[in-house]
This record gives structure tokens, sequence and C-alpha cells, in this order.
């Protein structure tokens, strides 16, 4: 019995696509197995991974695939109108992803672009929320990710949360932010020793601290502008 004739629930159960996903990543799968996991079931009479091998023969790949129509995805046995809806939103969130030009991103090129990315979210906050923005090498913001909620903390903000996104990203530098939910974003000693450990840390493994900004109510500090970076 070859391994496309297999029902899903053949495979040991850390084998199955969606388990691989979870523990491997989606690098780990082949295109057929992630299109399998996108149909997420086949027939009585044909497995998920049958099916979705199928579908890529029919088209010749991916390349054909996603210029297929609603009509021509239908016309297959075992792609009904919902299968083939999943399909196309699928190609098409990839298309939108693929044409996000680098002109879209926002640029940050001081610590007020910083601040005004983020005030109107985080300056009525009313626990303190420690944000970073990852930047390319243009300062263009790739990724904005929260690393934590709670008091600011020397032991709970970790270095290794904020930069383990960074090589996720390929971010070429960084951008600390948190807000003081009294509006007053004046630094605490906390916030400065907390500052002085990312700033090391960035130098060690080669990614840039370039500002920690605090956030008040229609208010900031640049660490940067203060000295302490």
């Amino acid at each position: 019995m070859s391994v496309d004739s297999l029902f899903i629930k053949d495979f040991p159960k850390e084998e199955r696509p969606r388990e691989r996903f979870i523990h491997q990543g989606p690098k780990s799968l082949s295109n057929q197995e992630l299109l399998a996991i996108l149909l997420r079931t086949g027939s009585k009479s044909e497995s998920v991974l049958q099916l979705s091998q199928r579908l890529l023969k029919h088209f010749n790949g991916l390349r054909m695939l996603t210029d297929a129509s609603l009509d021509e995805l239908t016309q297959l046995k075992g792609i009904g109108t919902a299968k083939a809806i999943q399909i196309l939103a699928a190609v098409e969130l990839g298309r939108r992803i693929a044409n996000l030009a680098y002109h879209d991103r926002y640029v940050i090129r001081s610590p007020e672009d910083g601040a005004k990315y983020v005030m109107e979210d985080m300056r009525f906050l009313t626990q303190e929320h420690f944000v970073c923005l990852y930047l390319n090498t243009k300062n263009q913001v790739l990724h904005r990710q929260t690393i934590f909620i709670g008091s600011l903390n020397a032991s709970i903000v970790h270095p290794r949360e904020i930069f383990r996104e960074a090589f996720r990203r390929s971010a070429a530098s960084i951008i600390c932010l948190h807000n003081h939910p009294s509006g007053d974003p004046t630094p605490s000693r906390e916030d400065i020793e907390v500052t002085k450990r990312l700033v090391e840390s960035g130098k060690i493994l080669g990614i840039e601290i370039l500002d920690h900004i605090i956030i008040g109510d229609k208010r900031y500090v640049s660490m940067k502008e203060k000295g302490y970076l």
C-alpha cells in the first residue's frame, strides 16, 4: 500500500500533517500535505491526501492552481463548493500578502514616529503592556508584538522573549515601548534598568535596540533622547 493511498487515521499520530505542522512547522510539509490540511477531509473511497495529490496533478502544480476558477475546481470529483471556496480564499490571501509593498509599511524615523504608531492603542490601557516593534534595515515596521502584560520588572522582561521574535522576523533592529497607566511617562528606576539590560543584550546578539519609548496620555518619553541608550 502506497503512502498516498493511506487515510490520515492510518498514519502514526506524530506523522499526521496537522501534528507535524504543530511540532515541526509548515515548512516541513509538502504542497500536498498543506493542501490536505486546507481541505480537511476526503471521501469514503479517497483519502484527503489522495484528493490533494489529484488536485495538484490536474492543475500541474500550484502555479496553475492559483489561477483556477470556482467552476473549474467544483468540476473535480470530491471538490464541492465549500472546499473550492476554501482553496480560493487561501490563494487570495497568499496573493495579497505577496503584493504587500514595502512602501505600505510604516517607517519610523524618530521617537515621535514610534510613539504615534501606538499612542491611540496604548494610552488608555489600565495595565502596563510591553510592546516591541521589529524593523528592517530601512526602519520599516515588519511586525508588532505584545511581549507581556503587567508591571515592568527586569525579571519579567526577559531578553530571550524579545530577541526570539526578532530572529523569527529577520529584524535588523527593535523599538521597545510600554505604557504607564497613570498617564505620566516619566521613567522609573525599573524602566532604566530594563532598558540598559536590553541594550546590552542587543549588542551581544547583533540586533540594535533603537529606543525604549514610554507612553503616557498623549505624552511620551524616549529613553534614547534621555541618554539611557
